[in-house]
């Protein structure tokens, strides 16, 4: 049996997905919400309760058929993301932040796209902002136009599923990088040096509302985005000319995308509700 055929039946039975939480019930329970196809399918659900003080803990002890961590205190995103991928059992691993709504078929598409192309690392096709379009509908349309779309090397924090050998060559997300911010880019950087392959599908698509937890904890964690920043920098002997050099390749390699995607699809890998209009990125 080939690799895509064991995927005929569906991904779930063999995908973990690792979602951390802080506060922020609401969306939580929406995230949740939209795995119930998955959950039903056999999905492994890994929760970690980095130190909620709403409501969040007792929405958690209600669920059932899941694993549930809790932290006393918020241990930051790499720890709580550790946690989770130490729990899970599954060959592939899904990071997942809770303020997403999938859409249908996401993890096939991303299962199915990583299998037939060799891929370790993978994201989907992702569109930020207030949710005021119909999902269902927009995300059955993105993937039937966007299938064929993909860019290779790069993945985003907000979702991208692991295969485990990844984590046997590569190790955890690097504990240093406090609260969060840095440590995704600092494990896909480790990954691509190791010679996985990454990217980004059109096959799969889910709606992001846009770093909620990171704006609710800004208002009383201190500077930890700078001095993550400062430590990324100093890991990798990034000084000023080597950051330039990288800005400008990524942001001439991210209009390309834009526009043969726009172009050939109308659509594109990332998009975001800004100023009363979808942006294109």
């Amino acid at each position: 049996m080939t690799e895509t055929e064991k995927f005929a039946d569906g991904a779930a039975r063999r995908v973990s997905v690792v979602i951390p939480v802080w506060n922020q019930v609401e969306y939580t329970r929406g995230c949740l919400a939209s795995l119930k196809p998955d959950l039903a399918a056999g999905l492994e659900l890994v929760l970690v309760d980095n130190g909620s003080t709403d409501s969040t803990p007792q929405f958690l002890a209600d669920l059932t058929g899941v694993t549930v961590i809790t932290n006393e205190t918020n241990c930051g995103c790499a720890t709580a993301w550790n946690q989770g991928v130490r729990a899970a059992t599954r060959e592939w691993i899904v990071i997942l932040n809770n303020d997403v709504v999938l859409g249908t078929g996401w993890l096939d598409g991303m299962a199915g796209f990583a299998e037939q192309n060799g891929f370790d690392v993978v994201t989907p096709g992702i569109r930020e902002g207030p949710l005021n379009y119909a999902l269902p509908a927009y995300a059955a349309e993105f993937v039937q136009k966007m299938s064929a779309a993909e860019r290779r090397g790069v993945a985003s924090g907000i979702c991208f599923m692991v295969r485990r050998r990844v984590f046997e060559k590569v190790g955890w997300f690097d504990e240093k990088f406090r609260i969060g911010q840095f440590e995704d880019a600092d494990f896909f950087l480790r990954s691509k040096l190791a010679g996985f392959k990454m990217g980004t599908t059109g096959r799969a698509f889910l709606h992001h509302f846009g770093s909620i937890t990171q704006k609710a904890i800004r208002q009383g964690a201190g500077p930890y985005e700078a001095e993550n920043r400062a430590y990324y920098r100093q890991k990798w002997k990034l000084t000023a000319a080597r950051r330039l050099s990288q800005r400008w390749r990524a942001r001439a390699r991210e209009w390309w995308w834009r526009a043969a995607e726009r172009l050939r699809y109308g659509h594109t890998l990332r998009e975001k509700w800004i100023g009363g209009r979808v942006h294109y990125f």
